[in-house]
């Protein structure tokens, strides 16, 4: 696992050991990176469920200027905070270690893009696009990408309020594109 693009491009990542996340594979995050790309540059991006970081620091190395990352394992935080170390990138990162829903009323700037991948088995992407609709992160402008599993039924989060923007779809997973209307 590596940075693909930008200021840490080649720079290799740690992952944290065990089963407890499944770290995005660099040509689906390639892919995602070119469907978000002109929403990256000076952005504020949340990476919720982050694992090793590395979407987020994928887009601080892409140019936003800042990313808060979130998860709730202590083996995950320490994983982001070497990584942000080791991509010199810690000074634009603010890591939080909660639970995705407790941290979205902790991050008081609305957000750009945010990031939701929570481990396939919990099925909580609806509650965190209803916790979404209180937080003050999502604005009208807050493009939220849902990564899941190819089969995860997402049909419901319409009408939470949001409008699906875009669909990239894999051999085994998929991400959703959402604005809030």
């Amino acid at each position: 696992m590596r940075v693909i693009a930008g200021i840490a491009r080649s720079m290799p990542l740690y992952a944290p050991k065990g089963e407890g996340t499944r770290p995005t594979t660099d040509r689906i995050k390639e892919t995602l990176f070119n469907t978000m790309q002109g929403f990256v540059p000076d952005s504020v991006f949340i990476d919720l469920f982050a694992g090793s970081g590395a979407v987020g620091i994928e887009a601080l190395s892409r140019g936003a200027k800042h990313a808060y990352f979130v998860d709730n394992s202590r083996e995950a935080l320490d994983c982001i905070r070497k990584n942000l170390e080791f991509t010199k990138l810690a000074e634009n990162a603010t890591v939080i270690g909660r639970s995705a829903f407790d941290a979205l009323y902790e991050i008081k700037e609305p957000a750009d893009i945010i990031f939701i991948d929570p481990p396939y088995s919990l099925g909580v992407e609806s509650d965190i696009m209803q916790v979404l609709r209180k937080s003050k992160c999502v604005s009208e402008d807050t493009l939220i990408v849902i990564e899941a599993y190819i089969d995860t039924d997402l049909s419901d989060i319409p009408a939470l309020g949001y409008s699906v923007y875009k669909e990239k779809l894999y051999k085994t997973n998929k991400h959703i594109f959402y604005k809030a209307v």
